[in-house]
C-alpha cells in the first residue's frame, strides 16, 4: 500500500464503514428472528411424534402408501432459502438435492426463491412455492395431500424431501427425507389397545396426508431456523472481517499522514538552510 493517499485510504475507510454497519444490522435481524424460528420447529415437534407414534401403531394395516412402487417418476421436494448472504446454506441443500435426483426420471416442487430459480428449467410440478418463510401449516397439508393423492394413484413410484436439519447454530446438514413409501418399525403398544372408526384402513388413509403435512412443515421450520442461523454466522463472520480491515486501514492512514508530515517539515527545513 506504499503511496496511497490519505484521501484514497478514507475513502477505503468510509466504504468498510458503510459496509460493516449492513453486515452488523443483518446479523442482528437473523438474530432475531431465528429466536422465533427456534420456537417453531418446538412447538411443531410433538405434533408430528403423534401422528408418527399413531401411523406406527398401525404398520401392518394395508395401504398403497406403505407399498413401494416399481415405476414411476422420484417427485422431490425441495426446500432452499429465500435470500443469499448465508454462507453455503443455500449451495449445500442444492447440491444434494441434485445428487438425488441424477439419473432419475422425476419432478420437482421446490420451495424457497433459490430453489425456484436454481430449477427453473427442470420438469417442475405446477406448484411453487417462492417465499418458503411465508408458507402456512394450511399449505403444508394441502401440498401433502396433492402429493399423496398422486402417489396413491401411481404416478410416482417414491417421493423424497431434501430440506437442512437444524443440529445447532452452529450446525445445519443437509439431508434427505423418504416420504412414501412410508417405511416405519411399528409402535410397542399392541393393536388390540386401540379402536378405529370406521376401520383402521380408512383412518390410515385419512392421517397419513395429515403426517406427511406435518413432516414438511416441521422441515420446513428446520430449514428456516438454518437459514437465519447460517446467516447469522456469516454476517457475524464479515463483520469481524470488516473490522480488521479497518484496523488496518486506520494504520495505513495514520503511517500515511505521518510520512506526509515528515515530507513537508523537510521540504520546510531543506527551504530555509538554502
Amino acid at each position: 500500500m506504499a503511496g496511497v493517499s490519505t484521501k484514497e485510504v478514507r475513502r477505503r475507510m468510509r466504504s468498510m464503514e458503510s459496509t460493516r454497519q449492513i453486515t452488523r444490522a443483518m446479523e442482528m435481524v437473523a438474530a432475531s428472528r431465528l429466536r422465533k424460528a427456534q420456537s417453531r420447529i418446538t412447538q411443531s415437534r410433538p405434533y408430528f411424534q403423534l401422528l408418527y407414534q399413531t401411523i406406527s401403531r398401525m404398520a401392518g394395516v394395508p395401504s398403497p402408501y406403505f407399498s413401494p412402487k416399481a415405476e414411476g417418476k422420484l417427485c422431490c421436494i425441495v426446500i432452499a432459502g429465500d435470500r443469499g448472504m448465508a454462507g453455503g446454506y443455500n449451495s449445500n441443500v442444492l447440491r444434494l438435492a441434485r445428487e438425488t435426483l441424477a439419473g432419475r426420471p422425476n419432478c420437482i416442487l421446490p420451495i424457497g426463491k433459490k430453489a425456484v430459480e436454481h430449477f427453473r428449467t427442470e420438469a417442475l410440478l405446477t406448484e411453487r412455492y417462492t417465499e418458503a418463510a411465508d408458507i402456512s401449516v394450511g399449505d403444508c397439508f394441502t401440498m401433502a395431500k396433492q402429493l399423496a393423492n398422486r402417489y396413491a394413484a401411481g404416478e410416482f413410484a417414491e417421493i423424497n424431501l431434501v430440506y437442512t436439519n437444524f443440529a445447532s447454530l452452529l450446525a445445519q446438514t443437509p439431508a434427505v427425507l423418504p416420504l412414501l413409501p412410508l417405511c416405519m418399525t411399528r409402535y410397542a403398544e399392541r393393536e388390540a389397545d386401540v379402536l378405529y372408526e370406521p376401520d383402521p384402513q380408512a383412518v390410515l388413509d385419512a392421517i397419513i396426508p395429515e403426517y406427511l403435512g406435518g413432516v414438511i412443515y416441521g422441515a420446513l421450520c428446520e430449514s428456516v431456523a438454518s437459514e437465519l442461523a447460517a446467516r447469522r454466522t456469516a454476517m457475524e463472520s464479515a463483520t469481524k472481517n470488516a473490522d480488521e480491515m479497518l484496523e488496518n486501514l486506520h494504520l495505513q492512514y495514520n503511517r500515511a499522514r505521518q510520512g506526509a508530515i515528515t515530507q513537508e517539515i523537510t521540504e520546510i527545513v531543506a527551504g530555509a538552510e538554502a
